[in-house]
């Protein structure tokens, strides 16, 4: 952390696209896996030879990294984990996330920073004081369980515990992203069910679905599609972020590692803003109603990408009760493939577009992701084919395309489109 940044908003990065799209929304910090031992198997995640770049890219940002080393670790991965730790500590990661003691050891072991996973269910300050003075560890992920004033009672405790030292301790909260039904996400029916332990980030979140219920005496079947009740609706922080900060916590992370670079672009930018905008203005004339709107503002923009509907999760220390109503995502745009960028003209500010599916027209909102260029949405001003303006382009054609920001080679292309479907 930094005196000029001292909150931080740590974004999840499941591939280049979405790494990219972390930084340029304005993340302090990243986080990531490397394929195994880390609790997104399923994400596109990436290889430990990428580490460096990975390192590097965010050094040239002034972005922190941090790799997820967060599943339980069996006694035939301790070699895998050893050189993963070696890799890591050769490649300057700032920090292991971890749950499991050997990866705890391991990474202290080689002087690297261990954060403690919400898989370790820290809630209470002698747990954190514990951890602190055996391992010198010095952030904790919060028990997806704790409250606000859980919160603030073990920041206020730990003064009292620690002395001192407890300035030097950060307290990190899930702010924003899914929840699962089991506590801090150790649950056991997808192991159960397929084989595929949640634990190790293989989930295949038989939760999610709609179940039918069935009176075995008479042959009466109730299906449970009203609400699907082991599936809660995603966490979002937003309309109370300010009372987060208020309680000690200090990193708000973003959920999402399986999730699109429009959803991490969108969320982490709307956490970025929001944040800044409470730490840096809330003593001014006014405040509280810009604020407001500027919250609303970025609720309608999440509201776009994926999500199951949104809850307050635990912080206010009532049953949470918020079970999604539906399997599908709750997004209010949806987006379409159209084509990839073929060539980009930095001079007059033009792509180049091969147009492989969709049928755009001049007016449409358009979105180019691409590993370098992250996310860019725009509406579409002007188009033209073979230098004459158009105002609607098919498959097939080749389209030139007016960007307000740079694109490469190879970028994809969607359009926008309101979903109907929610």
């Amino acid at each position: 952390m930094t005196e000029d940044s001292p909150l931080e908003i740590l974004a999840p990065a499941g591939e280049w696209t979405a790494l990219e799209a972390a930084i340029r929304a304005g993340c302090d910090a990243v986080y990531f896996g490397i394929g195994a031992l880390n609790m997104r198997a399923s994400a596109r995640n990436f290889s430990s030879d990428e580490l460096p770049s990975i390192v590097a890219r965010c050094r040239e940002s002034g972005v922190r990294c941090y790799l997820t080393l967060n599943t339980i670790v069996y006694e035939q991965e301790l070699a895998l984990l050893d050189d993963s730790l070696d890799r890591a500590s050769d490649a300057g990661v700032d920090a292991i996330i971890a749950s499991d003691f050997a990866v705890i050891e391991g990474a202290r072991a080689r002087d690297i920073d261990v954060h403690v996973s919400t898989q370790l269910s820290v809630s209470n300050s002698r747990s954190l004081a514990v951890l602190a003075r055996t391992f010198g560890i010095r952030r904790f992920v919060l028990a997806r369980e704790c409250t606000l004033d859980d919160i603030r009672q073990i920041r206020e405790q730990l003064k009292r515990t620690l002395g001192a030292d407890a300035g030097g301790i950060e307290l990190e909260a899930f702010a924003h992203g899914a929840m699962c039904v089991s506590v801090s996400g150790r649950c056991f029916m997808s192991q159960l069910q397929y084989g595929k332990s949640a634990n190790r980030g293989e989930c295949l979140q038989p939760c999610r679905r709609e179940y039918r219920v069935t009176n075995t005496e008479e042959g009466e079947s109730f299906d449970l599609g009203t609400h699907h009740v082991m599936s809660p609706k995603d966490l979002c922080t937003l309309p109370f972020v300010e009372r987060l900060i208020e309680a000690g916590i200090v990193s708000f992370k973003i959920e999402g590692r399986n999730r699109s670079p429009e959803y991490v672009s969108a969320v982490t930018r709307a956490y970025r803003e929001v944040v800044d905008a409470y730490t840096g203005s809330r003593e001014e004339s006014g405040f509280s109603e810009g604020f407001s709107a500027l919250k609303q503002d970025h609720l309608a923009r999440i509201n776009r990408v994926y999500h199951r509907g949104y809850s307050s999760g635990f912080f206010m220390g009532e049953p949470m009760d918020a079970w999604t109503a539906s399997g599908n995502s709750q997004a209010t745009a949806r987006k379409a493939y159209v084509g990839i960028v073929t060539n980009y003209y930095a001079r007059p500010g033009v792509a180049e577009v091969l147009v492989q599916d969709h049928t755009i027209e001049r007016g449409d909102d358009v979105m180019f992701q691409g590993p370098t260029t992250g996310v860019l949405e725009q509406c579409i001003e002007s188009m033209q084919v073979e230098h004459s303006d158009v105002c609607e382009v098919c498959k097939g054609m080749a389209v030139a395309i007016k960007v307000s920001e740079p694109v490469r080679r190879n970028d994809k292309l969607y359009v926008v489109k309101q979903n109907t479907e929610t």
